[in-house]
């Protein structure tokens, strides 16, 4: 989509005789968009609408010639919803191949529609409706996605599991509060998302080619009439400007990493080294040689999603990177990225918000790995500095020795017999073991974000009311 277009008889007939010959089959094939920018039919012929009104409204064209326009336009639409329209590569892009069927349908009339305005401005009203509402629909999705971790969350707040650094036990947390981690980055996902759509919420229809018009059109009305805040306020930026395709790729990449970490975890999690999750058959596959597998596919395969989103943010970036203003048909390979990117992240959110809702947790697999790897050393440090008034460097020191300890004879650390603790420091007494189990540990993290079963329920509190 551009300036120019193809000169068959019925394209040349439209753009004027620029063309005295028709571009080879290798131009054809660079030049047509149509195969991918089709999706973009109801934003076309909507922003099509909303412009024929306003011209009438100006007294730019009649009343009777907008009402031929709106009528063929809604013909257009039913027959494309209907697939019983023909697209043809003749005549490149949406755009062209509308107007070609609106001539076809209401005659001299349909020469008015392209008043006033560019295939330039046309464009990146009909992207920008559509992004638009893709963001509308990531945000319904995440919605979705948060409320099914609201649900897991509140069913496990007190569900004792191990907690990671390193993809090392560290300390003792819930499978309720490591749920509402992911609450956090998705919530921060659509919140990005907000802030995109108020971001994009301008018309850019009426900045024509790109010095606007000398036509007394109405911005305002048309913008009001396509649902925008308002109308864009430069007209050689607005023609010129992907930056809320951009913004979408990024905000496609960015949730579509914290899908992958999740979809990690998750396959890592379902192994039988593992086994805190078990996903069902729903999103699972066997092996076609190993009978006794059971393959998180749904999980790996959101994980390898990110790639491709990541690839399109790239691509779109380096398109846009050289161009000076304003338009250049460099932009028609902005769509394909997005379109493409917007599926995929569709896809992954769907099948991850399946995927909470549906896995089972092993609350005992969990809590016995939560007790492992001398989780508690961290409250036995706590204690010492509470109990026994040390600074905590030191009480570091004593709990790393009992530590050493506990490894040297094999067992844990609420397992150490008092006298072997006291070894190592005298002011140890009976009621250090009160601390040393998984439960008295996650019940003791009560400051604000803590893991908690008390703070966690008041997170997902604070979310329900949120979301």
């Amino acid at each position: 989509m551009a300036d120019g277009t193809k000169d068959t008889k019925s394209s040349n007939q439209m753009w004027g005789g620029r063309f005295a010959s028709g571009p080879d089959a290798i131009m054809e094939e660079i030049n047509a968009s149509i195969g991918f920018d089709k999706k973009l039919f109801a934003q076309d012929i909507r922003g099509s609408i909303a412009h024929a009104t306003m011209l009438a409204h100006q007294g730019i064209i009649s009343a009777e010639d907008k009402d031929k326009i709106v009528h063929g336009l809604s013909t257009i639409l039913s027959e494309i919803e209907s697939g019983n329209f023909e697209f043809s590569r003749q005549l490149e892009d949406i755009h062209m191949n509308i107007e070609a069927r609106l001539a076809a349908l209401i005659g001299q009339a349909a020469g008015r529609l392209h008043t006033a305005r560019s295939r330039n401005d046309q464009v990146a009203l009909d992207f920008r409706l559509w992004v638009k509402e893709e963001l509308q629909k990531t945000e319904a999705m995440l919605t979705n996605l948060i409320a099914a971790f609201l649900d897991r969350a509140e069913e496990h707040a007190e569900s004792v599991m191990p907690g990671f650094t390193h993809l090392q036990t560290a300390q003792p947390v819930t499978f309720g509060h490591h749920c509402m981690a992911y609450v956090e980055m998705f919530g921060r996902d659509r919140s990005r998302v907000r802030h995109a759509i108020e971001h994009l919420d301008e018309s850019p229809i009426g900045a024509a080619a790109l010095a606007g018009t000398g036509y007394p059109i109405d911005r305002h009305m048309t913008a009001k009439a396509l649902g925008f805040r308002e109308p864009t306020r430069n007209s050689i930026d607005t023609v010129s400007d992907r930056d809320f395709a951009i913004e979408f790729l990024s905000i496609a990449a960015i949730c579509g990493m914290h899908l992958s970490r999740l979809a990690e975890e998750i396959v890592i999690w379902s192994t039988p080294q593992f086994g805190f999750v078990r996903l069902s058959d729903a999103f699972s596959t066997g092996s076609s040689i190993m009978p006794q597998k059971k393959n998180p596919d749904a999980a790996e395969l959101v994980r390898a999603k990110t790639g491709r989103i990541n690839g399109s943010l790239i691509a779109l970036l380096t398109i846009m990177k050289g161009l000076p203003l304003a338009y250049s048909k460099d932009m028609q390979e902005d769509k394909e990225q997005v379109f493409d990117a917007a599926e995929s992240l569709e896809l992954a959110i769907a099948a991850m918000t399946g995927m909470v809702r549906d896995m089972t947790v092993n609350t005992e697999r969990m809590k016995a790995a939560a007790g492992s790897g001398y989780s508690t050393a961290t409250d036995l440090a706590d204690w010492l500095v509470r109990e026994a008034g040390l600074p905590f460097r030191d009480a570091h020191h004593v709990t790393g020795r009992a530590v050493a300890l506990a490894e040297s004879k094999g067992c844990d650390l609420a397992e150490l017999p008092l006298a072997d603790l006291q070894t190592i420091n005298p002011a140890i007494t009976g009621k250090v073991y009160d601390v040393l189990t998984v439960e008295a540990s996650v019940a003791s993290r009560k400051s604000f974000g803590g893991t908690a079963p008390s703070e966690v329920r008041k997170q997902i509190a604070f979310w329900r009311a949120r979301n």
